[in-house]
């Protein structure tokens, strides 16, 4: 897995820094909903990791955010998000980073998640633990709802569906400390391995944006389920992950309301 670490590391650092040197240019903007937009840089940024992965291991299979799925029949994918917290990114708001996973015939073994703006690289291995710039990550010992910081995000068809956590949202406010949407889920991930939040959940995610930080959470001694304790797996309709001990606690705010998320 080393080859794989390094490669990966690499072009999550190159391609973050395209994104860094970019960020306070004029950006074209599509959209792909009513709010949901893409740019020229995360095209930019996906050009240069697909084109990377593609010429070393050019048998493997690569989900990736902006393109169409490459499937080769390989034991390997990649799974990439070439730039998580895009509104943030077309607004000059430095919150965002580079995600890349590897998977091995459904496995997630390797996940990097790099921020540009604090030159912060996330890694994980399976069974090799979780690190930030070399150093050992370990999820916060909070035990206490109410002394929990927590993390989430809100999905880009709020307007039309009613499922939309706005409703999580109001309840769990009451009962901790404080809650951030900083914008970025493989970010937030990130920030509860390293114990900087204590949780984190949100609603109809898709692979690129869980599959690196969920890694990295397990590694760093956390727990991830769906919102109500069921396995999580890349296809869940919903993630919550947390440092273990505040895990009963959160799913007893989201079993008290309903409905029930749906995807």
């Amino acid at each position: 897995m080393d080859d794989y670490r390094t490669f990966a590391m690499t072009i999550a650092r190159e391609a973050g820094g395209l994104l860094k040197k970019n960020i306070h240019d004029i950006h074209m903007i599509s959209f792909k909903g009513e709010i949901n937009i893409v740019t020229e840089a995360d095209r930019m940024s996906e050009d240069m990791i697909l084109s990377a992965i593609r010429d070393r291991f050019p048998h493997h299979d690569i989900l990736s955010e902006e393109s169409s799925a490459t499937e080769t029949g390989s034991a390997f994918r990649w799974i990439v998000d070439p730039l998580d917290g895009t509104t943030n990114y077309a607004h000059g708001y430095p919150v965002f980073c580079v995600s890349i996973a590897l998977e091995r015939e459904g496995d997630v073994l390797l996940g990097v998640v790099y921020n540009p703006m604090l030159n912060e690289m996330f890694v994980a291995e399976k069974q090799r633990g979780a690190y930030l710039n070399g150093h050992k990550l370990s999820v916060s010992g909070i035990s206490v709802l109410s002394h929990s910081l927590l993390a989430t995000g809100f999905p880009y068809d709020i307007r039309e569906d009613k499922n939309n956590n706005i409703n999580y949202f109001t309840e769990m406010a009451r009962k901790v400390q404080a809650i951030r949407r900083a914008g970025s889920a493989a970010l937030d991930l990130a920030y509860v391995a390293a114990g900087r939040f204590d949780g984190f959940w949100e609603l109809k995610l898709m692979p690129w944006d869980t599959a690196a930080g969920c890694l990295m959470i397990r590694e760093a001694g956390g727990v991830v389920t769906d919102l109500f304790g069921a396995p999580f797996h890349l296809a869940s309709p919903h993630v919550l992950a947390s440092n273990g001990t505040l895990h009963q606690d959160m799913m007893a705010v989201f079993r008290s309301l309903n409905p029930v998320p749906k995807m």
